[in-house]
C-alpha cells in the first residue's frame, strides 16, 4: 500500500488516498487516535471514485465520529481502470433489453455481475489485509453498502468481516442464492421499495436465502437514490453494536 496524498478535513479526520497495485482507493480516519480504529469498508456501485465521493465522505465522516475508520477501493472496470469486455457486452445487452421491455435473462444478469464479484473480492481482501497491517486500523471488521453480490461474497469467503450492511437493488446472479445461504455474520439489508430499476421479489427472495441467524430488512418508500436519512442512521448504528 502506497499513500499518495493527505488531507485533514475540517471535522477531525483525516483522509488519505492510496494505491494498492494499480488499485486506487481512500482511507478515512478520525483524529486525534487513540487507539487503534474498528474499521469498516465502504462498498459502492461501479460507477467510479470521484462520482462516489460525496457519498462516500459523507458516510466516513459520519462513522468517524463514532470512533470507525472507513476504507474504499476503486472497483474493477470502473474510474480510470480498464474495462471489463464481458462486463461491457452484458451492460449493453441489458440497455437493449430493458428498452425492449424484455425480461433481463439469467445469461445477462452472469455476465454483468459475476466476472466483477470474482475480481472485486480478491482485490478488496488484498486491502483488507494491507489496512489492517497499519497501526491506526484494528478490528473488528464491518463491511457497509456496494453491489450486494459482492458483499455476499465477502461475507462467506472473508472471517475477519463481523457484520455486514448491504443494499438491496442491483441483480444478483442464481449462483449468488446459493452463497447467501452459506452466509452466517449479522446482517442489516436496505431496500428501497419503489426503485423502478429493482426486481423487488428477487430482493426478498435474497434476504430469505441467508443463512445468518441475525438478520433484517428494513424497506423504505422510494427509489433507488432516496435512501432516507434515519434509515441510514439505523444502518450505522447497527454497525457499531457489532464492531464496538
Amino acid at each position: 500500500m502506497h499513500f499518495t496524498s493527505e488531507r485533514h478535513l475540517d471535522d477531525g479526520v483525516l483522509e488519505r488516498e492510496f494505491t494498492l497495485g494499480e488499485i486506487p482507493g481512500i482511507l478515512w480516519t478520525p483524529t486525534p487516535a487513540s487507539a487503534p480504529a474498528p474499521l469498516i469498508l465502504l462498498g459502492h456501485p461501479p460507477l467510479g471514485l470521484r462520482t462516489m465521493y460525496p457519498r462516500l465522505v459523507d458516510r466516513a465522516r459520519h462513522s468517524a465520529a463514532e470512533g470507525f475508520a472507513t476504507a474504499t477501493i476503486e472497483l474493477p472496470g470502473s474510474g480510470d481502470r480498464p474495462r471489463l469486455p464481458a462486463a461491457e457486452q452484458a451492460r449493453a445487452d441489458l440497455r437493449r433489453a430493458m428498452e425492449a421491455g424484455e425480461p433481463v435473462t439469467d445469461e445477462i444478469v452472469d455476465a454483468l455481475v459475476l466476472p466483477l464479484v470474482d475480481q472485486a473480492v480478491p482485490e478488496w481482501q488484498a486491502a483488507l489485509d494491507a489496512l489492517l497491517a497499519l497501526p491506526e486500523i484494528g478490528g473488528p471488521v464491518g463491511y457497509s453498502g456496494g453491489v450486494i453480490s459482492i458483499g455476499v461474497r465477502l461475507a462467506v469467503v472473508e472471517p475477519r468481516i463481523s457484520a455486514a450492511v448491504l443494499f438491496a437493488g442491483s441483480f444478483v446472479p442464481r449462483a449468488v442464492f446459493d452463497e447467501a445461504r452459506r452466509v452466517t455474520i449479522p446482517l442489516h439489508v436496505l431496500l428501497q421499495w419503489d426503485d423502478e430499476g429493482n426486481d423487488r421479489q428477487a430482493a426478498l427472495d435474497l434476504f430469505d436465502a441467508f443463512g445468518s441467524e441475525e438478520k433484517s430488512l428494513h424497506a423504505n418508500t422510494g427509489g433507488h437514490t432516496g435512501v432516507p436519512q434515519f434509515a441510514g442512521d439505523t444502518a450505522a448504528r447497527f454497525l457499531t453494536r457489532h464492531l464496538s
